[in-house]
């Protein structure tokens, strides 16, 4: 485990996250929507500078695969930059995701950022080496969903546009209740020349590519998002739309939802 101890703590939102774009077209699209349980939402935060982050980026591709059965599970990797110093510059990492993870140390119980860190709806979970998250999850699954996500994706040139809309019953629920959404690929590689894992090749899942907040859910119980996610000029496989509903200042997860960009919603890059 590598401590970074954050600078300073982040409040509720980076409104400069935010992308609104116009209605999206006519175009092939695709869609999906949450269930009445609750599916799990699964943060890793890691860094390519960082020598004991490869064990858990491994962890989360056998444990989340895709197509996989058994726990209903969403799984996101955000890499962070404050181990760019070390000589290697991870190129899947942004200062948003550092900013991210220390939302995360405010509201997810953690003492201080670290990595690896793995959260489990928005709490930070530090028996994932032990296979605790196999209960942990099966437990979020049997509770009744909190919040509904319904997410549409239509290829764009170079881009996908997304629609998501989030539905939170409870009035108790809506207070700081917020929608984001998330583009992930897989199978991304990248042979280290420097930093504390020169000469390593590593492989990375779920990496977030783009990531977006939306509103708060509003008094009526929704909040509604359009945002153009740009396709980055390396493509990995298997891209996903990912949409989930967070209270910003407890940092519980409501619901989670995943679109898998199959053909014909396969982005044209």
């Amino acid at each position: 485990m590598r401590r970074h101890e954050p600078p300073r703590l982040l409040i509720a939102l980076c409104a400069g996250l935010w992308l609104c774009a116009p209605s999206i077209g006519s175009a092939a699209s695709c869609s999906a929507k949450s269930g009445a349980e609750t599916t799990a939402l699964v943060e890793l935060y890691t860094s390519e500078g960082c020598d004991s982050c490869p064990p858990a980026d491994r962890w989360l591709r056998s444990s989340f695969k895709p197509g996989a059965t058994g726990a209903k599970a969403v799984a996101l990797a955000f890499h962070v930059d404050y181990w760019d110093r070390l000589g290697w510059k991870d190129r899947f990492a942004t200062k948003a995701y550092t900013e991210r993870q220390y939302d995360v140390t405010r509201t997810g119980n953690a003492r201080f950022a670290y990595t690896p860190q793995v959260v489990v709806q928005g709490k930070d979970f530090a028996d994932w080496r032990d296979g605790g998250v196999t209960s942990a999850l099966a437990a979020i699954n049997a509770r009744p969903a909190r919040a509904g996500v319904a997410v549409d994706a239509t290829p764009r040139p170079g881009a996908i546009g997304v629609h998501a809309v989030a539905s939170v019953p409870a009035a108790a629920d809506r207070k700081d209740a917020v929608l984001y959404v998330a583009l992930t690929e897989d199978s991304l590689v990248s042979d280290v020349k420097a930093g504390e894992n020169a000469g390593v090749r590593l492989t990375h899942d779920h990496v977030v590519r783009a990531f977006r907040a939306g509103p708060v859910v509003g008094p009526g119980g929704t909040s509604e998002l359009d945002a153009v996610l740009p396709l980055p000029a390396e493509a990995g496989s298997a891209p996903t739309v990912v949409a989930f509903v967070q209270n910003a200042r407890t940092g519980e997860v409501l619901q989670a939802q995943a679109l898998p960009l199959d053909a014909p919603c396969a982005p044209a890059r």
